[in-house]
Order: structure tokens, then C-alpha cells, then sequence
């Protein structure tokens, strides 16, 4: 029989900083902001109270972490996808997302609400933060990081994707409507509707006066 290593042995600071992290995640996926306080934060890491300050500041420092590992779409994720044909890709890059969500719910629906926070410039500034990324992101899966006509338009549309992208994971989740699978069908077929589509159509419509 393995006996499982204690939480307090020796670590280097980076996995300190992860395993923190890690129950972070947890915790703030099992309660509101608000319920959750440092000294149980430590008591979870299996670390003394002062290590949550010196990797991360206050509280709401390491809440703001979470809500940045949870909603910001990794470089890595991108590497990682499937080469191969243009849906190969966009269904790649869906079953990331998916896949991602699936690993801690419940902190991924609050970190996009930012429950119990309240109206924070700070969680708002990170969530537009990590919308860019995420476009950036698909772009790069899907071969146009180096478009130039019409990039900011078609960002746009990415970023207008990503408000169906949470609607439809809130489905799945929460209200509990549609299976996986479909939320997978309508996301991987609206992204390339929007690739395939609509914008080559924006690329030669004549400009329009604003």
C-alpha cells in the first residue's frame, strides 16, 4: 500500500505556488468568495498562512488568480490540438474548452460570474483579458493568426463567439438542457459557420460607412 507524502513536505516555490493554487481552485468552486478565508486556505495547502501572502498577497490577490487560470485559454492548449483538416481543428480546440470546464465546474461558472465579489474593475479587466486571449488563441488553431484585412472585425466575431462559447456551457452545466455532446455540435459548427461563412463574406462585401 502507497501512503500518500504529507502537504507540508519540502516543495520548490512553483509547486508551492500550484498546489496553493490547486486548492484555491477547489474551495472557491465549493463556496462564495466570501465563506472561503485565508486560514482555511492554508489549512487545505497543508502550508503556513504567511505562505499564501508571500506567493499570492491577500486573499482577493489568489481569487483573482483563480478566475485567470479559469477563464485564460493556455498557449499550451494550442499546441496540443490535432493537425489536420480545418473541422479536425475547431472540433480539437471545442473539446479543449470542454474539457476544460469539466475538470472544476463549478469555479469556471464563478469565475465568469465573479460571484460574491461584487462589481470588481479588476475581475471585469481580466475577464476581457482572457475573451482577447481566447481569440487570439483560436485564430492561431485555426491558421489565420497572420490575417490582416478585416482582423480587428474578425476578432470581433471571435470575442461575439465566446458569449454563446459561456451560454452554452451555462446549459450544459447548470440548467442542465442540453448533453455535452450537443453543446460540442452546436460550438464546433457555429465557429465554422463564422470561419467559412460569414467572414470570407465580410472580406469581399464592399466597405460600409459607420
Amino acid at each position: 500500500m502507497t501512503v500518500p507524502a504529507p502537504r507540508w513536505r519540502r516543495l520548490e516555490p512553483d509547486q508551492r505556488r500550484q498546489q496553493i493554487l490547486a486548492c484555491a481552485i477547489k474551495l472557491f468552486g465549493e463556496r462564495p468568495y466570501s465563506a472561503v478565508s485565508t486560514t482555511e486556505l492554508a489549512r487545505e495547502a497543508g502550508v503556513a498562512r504567511g505562505l499564501i501572502n508571500h506567493y499570492f498577497g491577500t486573499k482577493r490577490d489568489l481569487y483573482l488568480e483563480v478566475v485567470r487560470r479559469m477563464v485564460t485559454m493556455p498557449e499550451h492548449a494550442v499546441r496540443r490540438l490535432p493537425k489536420g483538416s480545418l473541422e479536425q481543428r475547431v472540433d480539437g480546440a471545442v473539446t479543449w474548452f470542454l474539457d476544460m470546464v469539466s475538470l472544476h465546474p463549478k469555479t469556471w461558472l464563478a469565475a465568469i460570474g465573479a460571484e460574491g465579489v461584487g462589481d470588481d474593475p479588476e475581475v471585469d479587466r481580466i475577464l476581457a483579458e482572457a475573451d482577447d486571449i481566447a481569440a487570439e488563441r483560436i485564430l492561431e488553431a485555426v491558421d489565420l493568426a497572420n490575417v490582416v484585412a478585416h482582423r480587428e472585425e474578425l476578432r470581433a466575431m471571435i470575442r461575439s463567439y465566446g458569449a454563446l462559447v459561456k451560454a452554452a456551457a451555462r446549459e450544459w452545466l447548470v440548467r442542465e438542457t442540453m448533453p455535452r455532446e450537443h453543446v460540442q455540435l452546436l460550438l464546433a459548427n457555429t465557429l465554422l459557420a463564422i470561419l467559412r461563412d460569414t467572414f470570407p463574406a465580410v472580406r469581399t462585401s464592399p466597405a460600409q460607412s459607420r
